[in-house]
């Protein structure tokens, strides 16, 4: 069973500092760079990670290819969208991995923290599911769908659904809506969630738009089970290894870059997520 990691008393002061600061903007100073570059090596990098796949990749990492590059890791599972960000602020990890580009550059802005992204690893589809209705065309005026309540999975979730034709958005909104810029919601309702409750969700509304992460935790097979499935092409949301503004010449980070853009893992995601649910998508994080 997977448990939620408990922050030290520091990291809790600082994550309770972060969010009390929430007004700031990623103008405030970063900190000084090439930092990173004095690390102490000889000391694991600690990574904070969603369990399902990040924390799966860093663990085959850990197994079968860490110790031939010398690299000492260790992992953190996180179950939130928060914490691995202002513990990787604080100082509490090393890095962490469980995000996209938007996703940073929204906490980065509202949290007024210095986070960056390093390499580009996997994308997640996003899928809209129900366990009531077989097809879209079953969604009708007065039921409810279920989408994530943070800024940038909301717009993603509905512009999922303005694309497959279940609502239609204002013009020119593209992935950055909110539920005021739908034009025209069909007489269907709207419930916004934490993105982690939402497979639990499933059962109290009529559909849900479920990030690939959680999906997959929930048995959830996106290319099978789906009403509707993110396209991948041109995607800007290809999930990351990120560390805070200064220690991406830590050489640590970097020997764990180079293995998460390996063929060792490029073949374990394809082995391992048969079902779309994960797909590499290697390369310079933009």
């Amino acid at each position: 069973m997977r448990t939620t990691v408990k922050l030290t008393a520091a990291a809790a002061t600082a994550a309770l500092a972060l969010t009390l600061s929430a007004c700031g903007t990623s103008s405030d100073p970063a900190p000084k760079a090439a930092e990173g570059a004095k690390a102490d090596t000889s000391k694991p990098l600690l990574v904070a990670a969603s369990p399902t796949p990040h924390a799966d990749i860093l663990n085959f990492i850990k197994k079968n290819l860490a110790a031939k590059a010398g690299l000492k890791l260790d992992v953190k599972e996180f179950t939130d969208y928060v914490l691995p960000n202002t513990a990787t602020e604080s100082g509490e990890v090393d890095a962490n991995y469980f995000q996209n580009k938007p996703y940073l550059d929204d906490f980065n802005k509202k949290n007024g923290t210095h986070i960056v992204p390093v390499v580009n690893v996997h994308l997640e589809p996003l899928a809209l599911y129900s366990k009531k209705v077989k097809e879209l065309s079953g969604l009708k005026a007065g039921q409810s769908i279920a989408i994530p309540n943070d800024t940038v999975n909301e717009g993603r979730a509905l512009k999922l659904l303005a694309d497959n034709g279940v609502i239609t958005l204002k013009d020119g909104v593209g992935g950055s809506g909110t539920l005021a810029d739908i034009k025209d919601d069909k007489g269907l309702k709207f419930k916004e969630l934490e993105a982690a409750t939402l497979p639990r969700a499933l059962n109290d509304v009529d559909a849900a738009v479920i990030n690939g992460n959680y999906a997959i935790e929930a048995k959830l097979n996106p290319a099978q089970d789906s009403l509707a499935l993110e396209k991948t092409e041109n995607n800007p949301y290809a999930n990351f290894l990120a560390v805070k503004a200064g220690n991406e010449k830590d050489p640590r980070v970097l020997k764990l870059a180079k293995l998460l853009n390996s063929p060792e893992v490029k073949r374990y995601i394809e082995d391992t997520y048969k079902n779309g649910a994960v797909l590499p998508a290697f390369g310079p994080a933009a």
